[in-house]
């Protein structure tokens, strides 16, 4: 058997799926109502002013909700104002699962094993408490790829790596 090749980029379990959809409300009650998944925290808005989107800053919004499934948060996307990642995917696809998150705990090493791998970050953002990048691993599975970095513990929401 042939030996696999090592990976570029090495990425720890992951942490979380996050779905675009354009009705929060109605998903939360559908997937706690359907499908048992749930309760979700109550959606909440949030401001992504500050970002970076395709390598330009963008001034967008919006809500998000959250519940643990075992090992994996699921976290519910709408989007409410401005041009990002989730206003294409839901332009695009409709509802859906947009990205894989990975908690790590070295957000500059990370980035640099994407960086050598061809990827920058397709939507970035250093906020107070946690910073993010999306890489667009899509092409093969559909999917983007999000790096996680807490740098505080935000109850009902994270823990540090």
């Amino acid at each position: 058997m042939p030996e696999q090749p090592k990976p570029s980029v090495k990425l720890p379990k992951v942490s979380q799926l996050g779905y675009v959809v354009a009705d929060i409300e109605k998903a939360c009650k559908y997937y706690e109502s359907t499908l048992g998944i749930g309760p979700f925290c109550a959606p909440f808005e949030v401001d992504m002013s500050g970002a970076t989107f395709r390598g330009k800053p963008v001034q967008t919004k919006i809500k998000v909700a959250f519940v643990q499934s075992g090992d994996v948060q699921i976290e519910l996307i709408q989007p409410v104002e401005g041009k990002n990642p989730y206003t294409e995917y839901l332009d695009k696809h409709g509802d859906g699962i947009h990205h894989l998150g990975f908690t790590v705990a070295d957000m500059e090493t990370r980035k640099a094993e994407f960086a050598a791998a061809g990827l920058q970050p397709v939507f970035y953002h250093d906020m107070v408490v946690m910073e993010f990048a999306y890489y667009d691993t899509s092409a093969i599975g559909g999917v983007m790829s999000e790096l996680l970095y807490y740098k505080a513990e935000i109850p009902g929401i994270s823990s540090k790596a």
